[in-house]
């Protein structure tokens, strides 16, 4: 492929050398250069990607992407300088892949909490509904009943674009993927054309990466400000979020809610352990889906398929039938016959939310005895947060390992513990280790009691010193509840 054809769309400062030149691959690794590449100098969170323009120059790139110029440069490259090298990489990546994401109907979900379960909703229904539909998600990506392995919430710029053309090239009709704030804002959806974004809700997290909330939710409004007038914007009207995301946004607005006006409404008649009723537009429907959070999910997946014309009947048919993603809200069969959930929440709103739909449906003299962490590396601020909210809403509270990664795991949980006021410590024990600390909650549990295991929802491993150990929440549940 010719280097110009790569940069239709790549707004340049700077052009030393030709750009009419046969290139090989792109790459934003120094470590997976060859001759002939194309090399982008990214400047990341933690390594600035100037530092390695001479390994590239040294492995013989035909041309290198950079934001600052360096000052020898070595004959027979082109070098190109733009104002962000990560923006030019995503508008590189859809061009050398033949822009796969103009063959199918792309939509792209994102929000604190829920977008995994939404996603996965979405691509069940259109896999029932007898769509060829793909899925870009936290859990796993999917090329209809394919399935391949997921790193990152939202993969790099590369990686999406090169999913899409296997999609594209499989005959895809419809793509729904997660757009998480930090793959929006390092532009790794950058020149993707969307037909469809979703918003579900907004609320403190990644305040270690985004420093304020103020621009948390800018990154969250970038997927919005880039749809085109030909696609959709969608919003949960109940947040107050919601209209701030369609500001200047050309895209067509629709709305929905549980609780105020909107679009497309609904509310929840019933809400237990067996499912949801949900009145949608008028009509009740029966969920297999537990709590009201997923009762917005579901209102997604409903609304999603409406705008595209698909009938409504046959939508809330195949709806009413499907269960969640793995590790949200998952109850897990043991033994004992215990009410045993596994739930991803891993935000003080998410652990909130799950805590409180299991006060509104669980039976009277039910325990909730909840065991929960936090992650190391990650915002701080939330820990004291999510100590205090389990408190409050449960009868017992187990403080965990989560995925410590590089942190002492001990110092998070002193940490979480600084959010408990004086009458909440009576209830609350710390245990480091996870297995140890769910066993402990099987014991103090009586038959009818429930126990909500939160924070690492579907993931199999638990990460300690840059070492991943398998761990799933679900296994050790079902080995001690017998």
């Amino acid at each position: 492929m010719k280097l110009q054809e790569l940069l239709v769309d790549v707004a340049t400062i700077k052009t030393i050398g030709t750009v009419d030149r046969e290139v090989g691959q792109i790459q934003f690794d120094s470590r997976k250069l060859s001759a002939g590449d194309v090399f982008i100098a990214q400047k990341g969170t933690q390594v600035d990607g100037h530092r390695f323009i001479p390994m590239a120059e040294e492995a013989g790139v035909a041309a290198i992407v950079c934001e600052d110029l360096p000052k020898e440069r070595k004959d027979g490259i082109t070098y190109l300088q733009v104002e962000s090298a990560s923006k030019a990489l995503g508008l590189m990546a859809c061009a050398f892949y033949g822009h796969p994401s103009r063959e199918l109907k792309l939509v792209g979900v994102t929000g604190t909490n829920g977008k995994t379960t939404t996603v996965t909703l979405l691509y069940d229904l259109f896999r029932r509904l007898a769509y060829s539909t793909g899925m870009l998600s936290t859990v796993v990506n999917k090329i209809n009943e394919a399935e391949i392995t997921a790193t990152h919430t939202t993969g790099d710029a590369l990686q999406i674009n090169q999913l899409l053309r296997k999609m594209a090239d499989a005959g895809v009709q419809y793509c729904f993927m997660e757009a998480s704030s930090h793959a929006i804002h390092q532009h790794r959806i950058a020149g993707l054309d969307f037909d469809g974004g979703v918003f579900t809700n907004i609320t403190h997290d990644h305040l270690d990466y985004h420093q304020t909330f103020k621009d948390y939710i800018f990154a969250k409004k970038m997927l919005f400000d880039q749809l085109p007038a030909h696609a959709f914007a969608l919003v949960n009207a109940d947040d107050k979020r919601g209209p701030v995301m369609l500001q200047n946004c050309k895209a067509k607005h629709y709305t929905y809610a549980l609780r105020g006006l909107s679009d497309f409404p609904a509310k929840i008649v019933s809400n237990g352990f067996h499912g949801l009723e949900i009145e949608v537009e008028g009509q009740p429907v029966f969920f297999r889906l537990i709590g009201a959070f997923n009762a917005y999910n579901l209102m997604v997946a409903y609304v999603v398929a409406s705008i595209f014309e698909i009938p409504k009947e046959d939508v809330l048919l195949e709806l009413s039938a499907l269960t969640g993603a793995p590790g949200r809200f998952e109850l897990v069969p043991n033994a004992l016959r215990k009410v045993a959930i596994v739930d991803y929440a891993h935000t003080p709103d998410a652990l909130e939310n799950v805590l409180k739909t299991i006060q509104e449906i669980r039976q009277q003299g039910q325990q909730m005895i909840t065991v929960v962490g936090c992650g190391g590396d990650r915002d701080k601020t939330k820990r004291p947060k999510m100590a205090h909210i389990a408190a409050k809403l449960s009868d017992k509270v187990i403080l965990t390992a989560d995925n410590p990664r590089s942190e002492d795991p001990q110092v998070i949980l002193q940490e979480m513990a600084e959010g408990l006021e004086i009458t909440q410590r009576a209830k609350v024990l710390q245990i480091l280790d996870r297995k140890e600390a769910i066993r402990t909650a099987n014991m103090l549990a009586e038959q009818k009691d429930i126990i909500l295991v939160a924070g690492k929802g579907h993931e199999t491993y638990q990460e300690i010193q840059g070492v991943r150990h398998h761990f799933d929440d679900r296994e050790v549940i079902r080995e001690i509840l017998v």
